[in-house]
């Protein structure tokens, strides 16, 4: 069985694309946008529509409760119980998306790093929006010195979970960080998608433009009774939220969005150059990408049970 991987930076144009692999494949579609999992974040996440999920079956679009706790790990898990799963009826799936954690889960596998009971996520939660991100940051630099050498400690997400995984188990984050490369029951194709960079920033400020016009605020206003879960702790949610709170204009939280979008853009597009098992495509090159795809796919059909 061959594993297609169609991934890039947001925006680019992986959507419509993933659409048509699909449909070239006779297959599925994976989801790989952590965020997209989630049900009540459909604009702010850029969550196929209802027309795309009729076309081609989606897994792992709209499964999750705003306040459920996940993880890429569980994510391995479960994507990998659906490949075993969906085998016998397909020699080719589809996985795509941009979440570059949870697309190196399915294709190396992630350390089997504990669960967190959610007092302790209380505790560092609360802690940190008492007294800041500093102090833990600092508080890490003691309790896994390691971590704190290479931890982006600007990211709070990161430095509040190694803590996390500190208090809970007595233990150093570090220690449970193997990197360890799984290998793979099926192939793995990985396709890129690229454009310049005007280009997609332009394609970037075009779309958060074409949110606000689908009614993202609305749809942020009907989260709000939940915005301490981490799932909005995202790109286009937290701007607004302080949009609401009367701490931005509304045009000041909508250029906020272009920007920070624009930021985690060329994030993935670091993270993704590092990888070099992946083929890459300009994004408009659709003829070629197919093409590519048909020469890749296993032509066997899988055997019934």
């Amino acid at each position: 069985m061959t594993l297609f991987v169609l991934l890039g930076p947001t925006a680019v144009g992986k959507t419509e694309l993933s659409l048509k692999i699909a449909e070239t494949l006779g297959c599925p579609i994976l989801n790989c946008d952590s965020r997209q999992l989630f049900r009540d974040m459909h604009i702010g996440t850029a969550a196929p529509t209802e027309a795309q999920l009729q076309r081609v079956r989606h897994y792992f679009v709209g499964t999750l409760a705003i306040g459920d706790y996940y993880s890429a790990a569980r994510y391995e898990a479960e994507v990998m119980q659906l490949i075993q799963d969906l085998s016998p009826t397909y020699s080719n799936l589809l996985l795509s998306g941009g979440s570059m954690l949870y697309i190196d889960a399915v294709c190396k596998g992630i350390d089997d790093i504990p669960t967190i009971d959610t007092e302790t996520r209380r505790f560092v939660r609360e802690r940190f929006e008492q007294q800041g991100l500093e102090p833990l940051t600092e508080e890490l630099r003691v309790m896994d010195p390691e971590y704190y050498a290479i931890v982006d400690r600007k990211n709070t997400q990161r430095v509040m979970h190694a803590l996390e995984i500190c208090y809970a188990t007595g233990r150093t984050y570090t220690s449970f960080r193997k990197r360890e490369c799984r290998e793979r029951p099926f192939r793995i194709v990985k396709i890129g998608l690229q454009r310049n960079r005007d280009e997609l920033f332009a394609r970037i400020n075009r779309r958060v433009d074409e949110m606000m016009e689908a009614g993202l605020l609305d749809e942020v206003r009907t989260l709000l009774p939940h915005r301490d879960a981490n799932a909005l702790n995202t790109v286009g949610y937290k701007e607004l939220f302080r949009h609401l709170d009367g701490e931005w204009p509304l045009q000041m939280a909508v250029e906020r969005i272009k920007k920070n979008t624009r930021v985690y853009a060329k994030k993935q597009m670091t993270w993704f150059q590092r990888d070099t098992e992946i083929r890459w495509f300009d994004a408009d090159d659709e003829q070629l990408i197919l093409e590519y795809v048909a020469a890749q796919a296993e032509t066997t059909t899988p055997p019934t049970q």
